[in-house]
């Protein structure tokens, strides 16, 4: 991923944008090419920690058992921004943070069931009588046919696209016609372009 030093995002950014997301693509290199999976997971940024499950058969297990470097992709906020509307070319803008991790394919029974019960916990905390335990009913028999992976973040890349290098004024009206359209995701978009904005007016430029 390209970060221009005008859309490169701060920790406190990802932290927030990380916040209320907890889906994304996990990236292995397997021996035919890469392997993309689509995963819900858990983030624990604190503790630079991703876990998530996977099924046995999941051809992303061997893919990380040959080589563990795994990246995890998160992209959201993002629209097509016509050429006029910023009096050039046309651009996507979007914001999408990328964990660069090593991985450990977790086999055993009590480190399968942990990291289920810290998933629901975190899913759907509504249901705390829902607990996953090794040979016991419902959940633990299921417990042969998954596989879970412990993620460690080594680096995190995150890119914030909304036309930073314009100036205060075309971004704003980018805004607008944001705004105007009101399609998809228009809405998240230009709360994007304006927090920038209005950061970059407080006299915190982007780097």
């Amino acid at each position: 991923m390209l970060v221009r030093g005008w859309d490169r995002g701060s920790e406190a950014e990802w932290r927030a944008f990380m916040a209320g997301r907890d889906f994304g693509t996990l990236a292995a290199n397997g021996p035919d090419g890469p392997v993309l999976v689509p995963t819900h997971f858990l983030l624990d940024p604190d503790r630079g920690e991703v876990l998530l499950h996977l099924a046995a058969p999941n051809p992303l297990l061997a893919a990380v058992r040959a080589d563990p470097r795994v990246t995890l992709a998160v992209t959201d906020d993002y629209a097509f921004i016509p050429g006029p509307w910023r009096g050039g070319v046309p651009t996507s803008h979007y914001a999408s943070v990328q964990f660069s991790c090593t991985a450990e394919v977790v086999e055993d029974a009590a480190g399968k069931a942990e990291i289920l019960n810290r998933q629901l916990a975190h899913f759907q905390p509504e249901h705390p009588e829902d607990r996953v335990e090794p040979g016991a009913e419902p959940y633990g028999p299921l417990l042969t046919g998954l596989r879970g992976l412990r993620l460690t973040v080594h680096r995190v890349r995150a890119k914030f696209k909304y036309d930073d290098k314009k100036t205060p004024e075309q971004q704003a009206a980018i805004a607008e016609r944001l705004a105007e359209r009101g399609q998809g995701l228009d809405a998240a978009v230009r709360a994007q372009v304006m927090r920038r904005n209005a950061a970059r007016a407080a006299g915190c430029p982007i780097d």
